[in-house]
């Protein structure tokens, strides 16, 4: 059975677009009156830190591990030729909680990795990813 998604990204001005789905979600990227916003690279490792993020979340709960604030930071090195493809891009994973296991914390981290995330399965073949994580101190979180 085919799984089509569909997104139409419709051009504002300059360099900007706004990307939307049938169910109305939109995204604007690119550069508009010098208005900041993501590009669609950036767009890329949004959704990476989105899609992971979002797997991590789902089986720690499904744990019912004591997950008090979880961020995703994803960086990606970029080659300086042509199409200018990420070469490198690391994901590190920052949890607060109280009682957090650390094998579970891996385990969902594996399982996203591994069998979870599409957007990291499209990336990998062609990009190195690095997975980290921090558990920090629930007073830490903000």
């Amino acid at each position: 059975m085919d799984d089509w998604r569909e997104i139409n990204a419709e051009w504002l001005q300059d360099t900007a677009f706004v990307a939307s789905n049938a169910a109305g979600g939109c995204v604007q990227m690119g550069s508009m009156d010098g208005q900041p916003a993501l590009s669609p690279m950036e767009l890329l490792l949004a959704s990476l830190a989105g899609c992971t993020g979002s797997d991590v979340a789902s089986i720690l709960q499904k744990a019912r591990q004591p997950l008090q604030a979880f961020q995703v930071r994803v960086r990606g090195k970029r080659r300086q030729e042509h199409p200018r493809i990420y070469t490198q891009i690391e994901v590190e994973y920052l949890l607060w909680g109280s009682g957090l296991d650390l094998q579970t914390v891996e385990r969902a981290i594996q399982l996203s990795r591994e069998k979870y995330c599409s957007v990291s399965a499209m990336l990998e073949p062609a990009t190195n990813i690095e997975f980290t994580y921090r558990v920090l101190p629930p007073e830490a979180a903000g």
